[in-house]
């Protein structure tokens, strides 16, 4: 474990050195994606500022969510690029490179790309959380930070499963399929907002196929101290961020079967 550690930080380090290189270019990239993604909660206040209230939920309340999935999708995005982009390494052959080296190939594709720019998305997410925090009403204890803190890298994790297993579905299908971005930007799109909003099917996929509800909603209403108006027990809110481990190692397996599947390019 030490040692995989160890070789992350080598292929972080280089991928920041090469960015690095370009620092300019780094800096307007960085503010520019910071300024795109605030223009989407723009959309989110003025919604708000419109109706002051939808079925309940106040605009702090909603940024919680909000900020929860924007931070942890940050992170992933930033992490899991070669994930992302995995479809051209397949048609390319340049998977193959991966497959010869004596190391995990997850431990690689993660590797791979660790996007500094991303870090535009990372602010603007952290600020909306910072703005959450301290304009409801949330009675902060220890708890509940933890909680918060755990929900966020559950979260990560769920949206990376997602990641793994769009990389996987290149296997198959030799590129990217534009599909997943309904359940990738899509997915994010939907956590951003309380589940209550959404029809009992659509809520049914984002809770028991693809658990980003579980890593924003329900650890969300905790936060906030909150009645669940679906019905959930409050514990429901401390253990359902463990399903994005759970869907990552799901989407490993599955990673797994992929590889085994595997046929080169013949180049």
């Amino acid at each position: 474990m030490a040692g995989a550690f160890g070789l992350y930080r080598a292929y972080a380090a280089a991928s920041i050195r090469s960015q690095l290189s370009y620092r300019a270019s780094l800096v307007m990239t960085t503010i520019g994606i910071f300024l795109v993604t605030a223009s989407e909660f723009v959309a989110v206040w003025a919604l708000f500022d419109r109706f002051g209230q939808v079925r309940g939920w106040t605009l702090p309340e909603a940024a919680l969510l909000y900020g929860m999935s924007s931070v942890s999708w940050a992170v992933c995005d930033a992490i899991g690029r070669g994930f992302d982009v995995f479809g051209d390494m397949v048609k390319t052959g340049g998977f193959d490179r991966l497959l010869l080296r004596p190391r995990s190939t997850v431990l690689q594709l993660l590797g791979q790309d660790f996007t500094l720019r991303r870090f535009g998305r990372l602010a603007q997410g952290l600020l909306v959380l910072g703005y959450a925090a301290v304009a409801g009403t949330i009675d902060w204890t220890v708890g509940r930070a933890v909680l918060l803190a755990g929900a966020i890298a559950c979260g990560v994790c769920a949206f990376l499963g997602l990641l793994v297993l769009q990389a996987t579905s290149a296997f198959w299908t030799i590129d990217k399929l534009e599909v997943w971005n309904a359940f990738t930007y899509g997915g994010l799109t939907m956590s951003r907002y309380p589940l209550p909003l959404y029809r009992p099917w659509f809520r049914a996929v984002f809770i028991f196929v693809i658990p980003l509800a579980c890593v924003t909603y329900f650890p969300g209403v905790v936060i906030l101290g909150r009645a669940e108006p679906l019905g959930a027990p409050a514990i429901a809110g401390w253990l359902a961020p463990l399903a994005g481990p759970a869907f990552l190692a799901l989407g490993l397996q599955v990673w797994r079967i992929g590889i085994r599947h595997y046929r080169s390019t013949g180049s």
